[in-house]
């Protein structure tokens, strides 16, 4: 069977390119701003500026310029000291050293006892916050000096510190219940100007620039406004014609880095056809990722064989591929046991299988729901794609009224997104297993790896983990994009990074 042609997938979405020459966006006069503001084209407001309660992409990125944290992560996404080193004094008593104490922006010192509150508040079931389960392990938290924090666990745990990642607030205006998400007080490089409907303002600390985050949701208007002069910068969340587009342009510098963000298709386990390995195989090699990374992000993503990276520390870079073969597809579904009133006939009188696939409303990924289906339909399965606005989509997703849906995970760190994702208990709402996969098998790895010490041990586990998932096929790998930029020429200094963070803002420039 022959690839699909860059052509076939394109033909429809590339007359939209049309549109931006009725709306001006070639031949217009910019419009110079001032070298001290630097404008950003964003999809939306960031929903959540308190650390404690954000979830979204969108809003922990903010939060990462506005406060201050106890770790980061390195390149292999190892946890490195941010704000404070650490001693482990024991399987379940970690000391934290503050190594570093900024000020706040309200002019307080950091101190340990901002640590304590911090996290004691989100700790408290009354306060709410949706990092409360990651945190669960601690038992106490202790102030033992100004500078020395220790974290006491209920039992032993691997990646504990690879959790501290919450923005430290102020201990005195957690106690006053002060309304972070209105008024954002931390102790990051950025500090907080103001939040309307039009745009987040922040100031760099270091030189005083303005940082507009201006939202517009339409990202044909936002190239415009990139065109004109009105933004300076865009971080993703194109089209990929778009993006072409804008390589073209030559007042517009694209970048490129390669990303962590992996996409995936989801099952639902519960579903009698699903729960079938045979039709989630059928599934997995009737689709074509290669073609489909070729045509729709013109070569610029990874395919995938597990939720980690390779270079991750616990990645596996050795998981067997379910490749592009039809005709494997084909005999895979005459091993599925189809209730008579499912088959329904073809044009060719060959019997065809019917699944739903659930969307949200986002035209890139419509389209690509779009190329799954001709994929399938050419092995024996029509996709009844149902598209939707994000609230009804997600609500639906996590409630597990689907068979079939696609979505990414944004910035994954550390292997316990495992016991997130897949573990037996972690159907929500307790966790994100969403396609209610159950595995004894990955359950006790899961749970293995979380107690082991050793990294070294951890990554191995970790790996074979990967490699179960994908032999039973918990969700189908698609690829990791690659982040890109596209910026005005008179722009300078910005840096992508590989989970999409914006903290290129602390140093772009503009001449």
């Amino acid at each position: 069977m022959k690839p699909l042609k860059r052509r076939q997938l394109f033909k429809t979405s590339l007359l939209g390119l049309s549109g931006l020459s009725v709306l001006g966006l070639t031949g217009c006069n910019p419009s110079e701003a001032s070298e001290n503001i630097i404008r950003v084209g964003i999809t939306s407001r960031p929903r959540m500026l308190d650390p404690r309660k954000a979830t979204d992409a969108l809003s922990s990125r903010v939060n990462r310029l506005i406060y201050r944290q106890l770790i980061d992560f390195d390149e292999r996404f190892l946890p490195v000291p941010d704000l404070a080193n650490w001693q482990i004094l024991s399987p379940t008593h970690y000391r934290f050293t503050l190594t570093e104490h900024p000020d706040f922006h309200n002019g307080l010192p950091m101190t340990a006892h901002d640590v304590v509150a911090t996290y004691q508040s989100v700790l408290d079931p009354d306060f709410g916050s949706a990092h409360r389960g990651s945190l669960k392990g601690i038992k106490t938290i202790k102030v033992v000096n100004d500078q020395q924090v220790d974290f006491i666990l209920s039992a032993e745990d691997a990646l504990f510190v690879g959790r501290l990642v919450i923005g430290i607030l102020p201990a005195s205006l957690i106690q006053q219940q002060h309304r972070f998400q209105d008024n954002p007080i931390g102790s990051g490089k950025c500090a907080f100007v103001s939040l309307t409907e039009q745009k987040l303002v922040l100031e760099r600390q270091s030189d005083k620039v303005l940082l507009e985050l201006i939202p517009v949701k339409d990202a044909t208007v936002r190239v415009l406004k990139l065109k004109k002069g009105e933004l300076d910068i865009i971080q993703n969340d194109l089209s990929p014609e778009l993006v072409l587009h804008c390589e073209q342009q030559p007042n517009f510098t694209v970048q490129w880095f390669k990303g962590t963000n992996f996409g995936y298709i989801g099952f639902n386990f519960e579903d009698p056809l699903l729960a079938q390995p045979a039709l989630r195989q059928a599934i997995a090699h009737g689709i074509d990722r290669q073609a489909i990374v070729d045509a729709m992000f013109n070569g610029h993503a990874r395919l995938a064989g597990g939720l980690l990276v390779p270079e991750h520390w616990s990645g596996a870079a050795d998981i067997p591929p379910y490749e592009y073969n039809p005709t494997k597809a084909k005999r895979l579904l005459e091993q599925v046991e189809i209730p008579p009133e499912l088959i329904k006939k073809g044009s060719n009188n060959q019997p065809i299988i019917e699944l739903s696939y659930k969307t949200s409303n986002d035209p890139t990924r419509i389209r690509l729901a779009t190329i799954y289906q001709s994929q399938l339909k050419k092995i024996g399965i029509h996709l009844n794609i149902q598209s939707y606005d994000w609230g009804t989509f997600y609500s639906d997703i996590k409630q597990g009224r689907f068979q079939l849906y696609s979505l990414a995970w944004v910035g994954i760190k550390s292997p316990d997104i495992f016991q997130y994702v897949f573990d037996s208990d972690a159907i929500p709402p307790n966790g994100a297993n969403r396609g209610r996969y159950r595995d004894k098998a990955s359950d006790q790895l899961i749970r293995t790896a979380g107690k082991t010490a050793s990294l070294e041990e951890q990554a191995k586990l970790y790996q074979q983990l990967q490699h179960r998932l994908q032999e039973t096929l918990a969700i189908m790998p698609l690829w990791y994009e690659d982040q890109y930029s596209v910026m005005r020429s008179n722009i300078t200094g910005y840096r992508l990074y590989s989970d999409g963070r914006l903290d290129g803002l602390l140093n772009v420039q503009k001449k």
